[in-house]
């Protein structure tokens, strides 16, 4: 396995743990994916073509989450994660790993509901989304989603 591999696998395990576990990403995660995919680029492309890479990477990956964020359906730590990993994939992987993550995330999405479904049925909801005492629903943690799109992109084709 690669260097890129084992970053991607690293720091895919540390954002998942910690966005089921707190409902958060920290800096320091996304931080360690933008410096492992500078460090990689640089090494494998040369100092500015590596640059280059994991800048177009970067400024990419935040760029498509940047909008669910403004619009309210993703929190500022995907965003920065996508940032660190476009870093590290390049614009080219990333964009692979995009759709990937939009297709795990809608799968992961669907079972979400269908558990809720199947759990409303066996507990009193009114039809605002809360439960008897009040709370509302919670998001759905997607730094799962971002990872394994992540890592199926990251899988050699042919």
């Amino acid at each position: 396995m690669t260097a890129q591999v084992w970053i991607a696998i690293v720091v895919g395990l540390a954002a998942t743990i910690d966005d089921l576990a707190r409902r958060r990403i920290a800096n320091w995660i996304s931080a360690a994916a933008l410096a492992g995919g500078f460090g990689w680029q640089i090494g494998e492309k040369g100092l500015w073509p590596g640059m280059g890479q994991s800048l177009l990477g970067a400024v990419a990956g935040f760029c498509v989450f940047l909008i669910f964020y403004l619009l309210g359906g993703m929190g500022g730590g995907d965003v920065k994660l996508m940032a660190g990993f476009g870093a590290l994939l390049g614009l080219q992987q990333l964009l692979i790993a995009a759709l990937w993550t939009a297709g795990v995330g809608g799968v992961i999405a669907l079972g979400v509901v269908a558990f809720d479904s199947v759990r409303r049925m066996f507990r009193n909801r009114t039809t605002d989304g809360t439960d008897k005492s009040g709370e509302r629903k919670e998001s759905i943690p997607y730094a799962p989603a971002i990872v394994l799109g992540v890592w199926l992109a990251l899988v050699p084709r042919g």
